[in-house]
């Protein structure tokens, strides 16, 4: 991914995450930030899949294991949506898992229930 498209697709991300927060606030279910954030991203023309099914590859064999982003655009970002009261290692850890399996280089851990989107915004470069 060419930096400067890199750059324009995450800033685009990032503004649709903030229109959901403004709109909805925090404390509500996942899947309802999910769903309005997909919506966004698609308003903006982006290729967006959801619950994108992650298989796991081990000594050449293919197995589903259950693993699935939430959020996968343009498929070369990688967005965990979380509605918790404080992000941990082990949302970090399962962000960093789904990069690795996806092959893709830059993610994001978004915790929406939080006042201000801007600390509950983590970005990941693999």
């Amino acid at each position: 991914m060419s930096e400067l498209f890199e750059k324009d697709l995450t800033e685009k991300i990032l503004n649709c995450a903030y229109k959901v927060h403004s709109n909805l606030g925090p404390g509500l279910l996942e899947k309802t930030y999910e769903e309005c954030f997909a919506y966004e991203l698609y308003k903006k023309g982006l290729l967006v899949e959801k619950q994108k099914e992650l298989p796991l590859v081990y000594e050449e064999v293919k197995l589903e294991v259950g693993y699935r982003i939430d959020l996968l655009v343009e498929k070369k970002v990688v967005i965990e949506i979380k509605s918790v009261d404080a992000l941990n290692d082990v949302h970090t850890a399962q962000l960093l898992t789904y990069l690795k399996l996806s092959k893709c280089k830059v993610g994001f851990l978004i915790n929406f229930n939080v006042k201000s989107l801007k600390e509950g915004i983590k970005r990941f470069v693999n």
